[in-house]
């Protein structure tokens, strides 16, 4: 599995899983937008989620982990040795508490010009406070469509099948490189403390 480098102490983890398998996701999502089933993008205000295309403009597909077919199953084979070698780079994860994939993750598409456009993290909500990691595979190349880290002053390329692994806090503050001529499609979603 090939890597992509990155500084060792930004701890953003980057490899590829297979190119077919990213054709395979994009071809499920526009089946699932033909048939009605995408949703915009939502972000959190204080009265709750809410569509805010200033903040985030998207299509959303909610993949339900407990009613998986493929694709899906074949990414999720790929995103597991991802995360491996992700371990592999910083072991001390091992001495957490046992994490994994425990909840929906989402396939986004992005139109010209659309994005999440503001700098965010992953904890920044109350909601899910058992993150621990996020994952986000580029599903296909965008030139100029890479996320930008605000602390670390690194730009993560758009590149097909480069998965991402990063931390949830605000030490990895991000946000969208907006694309003004070419569409992205990424999946996303964050590892998550198991329940006991």
């Amino acid at each position: 599995m090939k890597e992509h480098k990155f500084p060792f102490k930004s701890f953003i983890g980057g490899w590829y899983i297979p190119e077919k398998t990213c054709d395979d996701v994009i071809n499920s999502f526009n089946e699932f937008k033909n048939l009605g089933k995408t949703t915009f993008g939502q972000v959190y205000d204080n009265s709750g989620k809410i569509v805010k295309k200033n903040i985030k403009d998207s299509e959303d597909l909610l993949i339900d982990i407990n009613n998986l077919g493929e694709p899906y199953i074949d990414y999720l084979k790929n995103l597991e040795k991802c995360l491996h070698r992700y371990i592999e780079k910083y072991p001390t994860l091992n001495e957490l508490a046992k994490f994994g994939l425990n909840s929906n993750f989402n396939v986004q598409y992005y139109k010209p010009g659309g994005g999440f456009k503001v700098w965010h993290c992953e904890r920044s909500h109350i909601e899910k406070p058992e993150k621990v990691l996020v994952f986000m595979t580029y599903l296909n190349d965008v030139k100029d469509g890479g996320t930008e880290f605000k602390y670390l002053n690194l730009r993560t390329p758009a590149k097909k099948g480069l998965t991402l692994f990063w931390p949830v806090d605000f030490t990895h503050t991000h946000k969208g490189q907006i694309s003004k001529k070419q569409e992205k499609y990424i999946v996303t979603g964050w590892l998550t403390y198991n329940e006991h």
